[in-house]
């Protein structure tokens, strides 16, 4: 992606614009950010894939009960009726199942890989909403179809509201006000507060980005150092030859202490392990995800990623589903490219090396890329 090019997208901005001036600094209006937006799925497909276990969903509805919400996978019946206000279908990760859905996603790729999440559709018959809230990580709002409004502020106040199945903010302090029409788009960094309520029958598409926790990557990277703790670490068994005799046996040694400090040290040490660790935890396929085996052509003309694998590298490595493998040289070149790019042509494959075919047909069989150009299946 040519990031000095100016996009409509980003309202005449370049990406490198925008991420200097509003990313995770303040909140951009687009107007026409699609123009000719509509829905790339039918309310009836969406209510389907809304009833399949594969695919996370969520009902959340408001009356004069206050706020519910329940779990999918949903059958069509124990849907709301569509003439009864006030409730929204949330549908999560709608870019593994849908191509469109997946093309429209790849829009943001002027974010890293790593952070770019799923895109959410959020169907609302009139008055539908979930509640003033805000959200740990950027997000942008793209409506496609129908009319929604938002509210937006600058949150100081984050108290919560007590007994309901939501995180709604009890104090919600809007400063703006915007009425989003098909092909608008609304951009708000982390912790902005928003509500945005459905007039008429409305569906928002919400584009979403990983913000992982430093306790989550502690724990993540520790797990995945451990696995290889013995190599990292050394295999050296505790020694205490010079150990005098104690009147307080209940007292752990201090040699022991240090003995088991240097021990996680040395792990730490390698940054080849973690980096390796992660990436692998980067591109870790989410928990519903699942591939279906493939065949590895005789010979490949062109490759595309599978929409639900996650690539990306580092100096050193290729990470894909949860995998790594070292790379160099041209090969590397040309991993790169794909994890970019999320394709191959004829006269890339052909610069590649007979290790690196094997490997691009190995992915093939196990479903996560497949010949032919476009993002795959």
């Amino acid at each position: 992606m040519d990031t000095s090019q100016a996009l409509p997208l980003l309202g005449g901005l370049t990406a490198d614009q925008f991420m200097q001036r509003h990313w995770q600094k303040k909140p951009l209006l687009v107007r026409g950010a699609v123009p000719g937006m509509a829905p790339l799925l039918e309310r009836g497909d969406l209510f389907a894939l809304a009833g399949q276990e594969a695919v996370e969903s969520r009902l959340v509805s408001q009356s004069a009960k206050g706020w519910q919400m329940r779990s999918g996978p949903f059958a069509r019946r124990s849907l709301p009726p569509l003439g009864r206000p006030g409730w929204t279908l949330l549908v999560q990760g709608m870019d593994l199942h849908h191509a469109g859905v997946h093309g429209l996603l790849q829009q943001f790729r002027f974010v890293p890989e790593a952070r770019l999440d799923d895109l959410m559709i959020s169907y609302a018959s009139d008055g539908g909403g979930v509640g003033p809230h805000f959200d740990s990580y950027d997000v942008f709002l793209l409506q496609a179809q129908g009319r929604r409004r938002w509210r937006i502020g600058r949150q100081r106040d984050f108290t919560l509201q007590e007994g309901v199945p939501l995180k709604i903010l009890a104090n919600f302090e809007p400063e703006q006000e915007y009425l989003l029409e098909p092909g608008d788009m609304l951009y708000l960094p982390p912790r902005y507060a928003h509500d945005g309520i459905a007039e008429g029958e409305c569906q928002t598409y919400s584009i979403g980005f990983r913000a992982p926790g430093r306790g989550e990557l502690a724990r993540e990277l520790l797990q995945r150092l451990a696995e290889d703790a013995d190599e990292l670490a050394g295999g050296d068994l505790y020694r205490d030859k010079g150990q005098s005799a104690t009147a307080t046996p209940g007292a752990i040694p201090a040699a022991l202490q240090d003995f088991a400090r240097e021990a996680l040290q040395a792990a730490l040490r390698d940054a080849d392990a973690l980096a390796r660790g992660l990436g692998e935890y980067l591109t870790e396929p989410k928990a519903n995800v699942w591939f279906d085996a493939g065949r590895a052509p005789a010979r490949l003309r062109s490759l595309a990623l599978d929409r639900r694998t996650r690539m990306l590298y580092d100096q050193r490595h290729v990470f894909i589903n949860g995998e790594s493998w070292r790379a160099a040289g041209r090969d590397a070149t040309l991993l790169r490219a794909l994890a970019d790019r999320r394709q191959l042509d004829a006269s890339e494959l052909a610069r590649a090396s007979p290790q690196a075919q094997d490997l691009l047909a190995s992915w093939c069989e196990a479903g996560w890329a497949h010949e032919g150009g476009g993002d795959g299946r």
